[in-house]
């Protein structure tokens, strides 16, 4: 910007969008100096390097307002667990049922976790249902990556939101 350019010719873009042509630096400048903006450099690997005449300051603030206005729109996935015993009660699962329903809904991963305990591994079969019903109803709100899963004591699945590239 201004005096920091270290080129002796540069290529001049006027404030309103028009070529000056190639101009010595020191033309450039005052020509900056006479509009009362200042001299930025766009390009500095051309040949020669292209500089445009603007307001820096104006141009450095919509810079940040648009990087502003991009992060508000962008939306960070998480990964949320939710944890159950394959002898879940129909109150308490309706209640995890609607947590996993409003983590999708928020565009957010969700990981059940089935934990078996003692002699319910025998019964692995009771935990692959539960987690086949939460599954089926949360068909609207997201998909399964695979089905249900073993690792060590506990049966998991992952459930992606709709509408997500996963």
């Amino acid at each position: 910007m201004n005096e920091r350019i270290r080129a002796s010719e540069v290529r001049v873009i006027g404030p309103n969008s028009e070529q000056l042509g190639v101009v010595g630096i020191s033309r450039a400048l005052s020509l900056a100096q006479e509009n009362e903006l200042d001299l930025v450099e766009i390009a500095p690997t051309a040949k020669p390097p292209v500089c445009r005449i603007m307001d820096y300051s104006k141009y450095k603030y919509d810079q940040e307002k648009k990087e502003r206005r991009v992060k508000k729109n962008q939306h960070v996935t998480h990964l949320k667990q939710i944890r159950m015993n394959p002898n879940i009660g129909s109150g308490d699962y309706q209640i995890k049922l609607k947590q996993v329903i409003g983590f999708l809904e928020k565009k957010d991963k969700v990981r059940v976790n089935m934990f078996f305990r003692g002699r319910e591994m025998a019964h692995k079969e009771l935990g692959r249902g539960v987690l086949d019903r939460m599954i089926a109803d949360t068909a609207k709100h997201g998909q399964p990556e695979k089905s249900p899963m073993m690792e060590g004591r506990v049966m998991f699945v992952m459930i992606n939101p709709i509408g997500s590239k996963m």
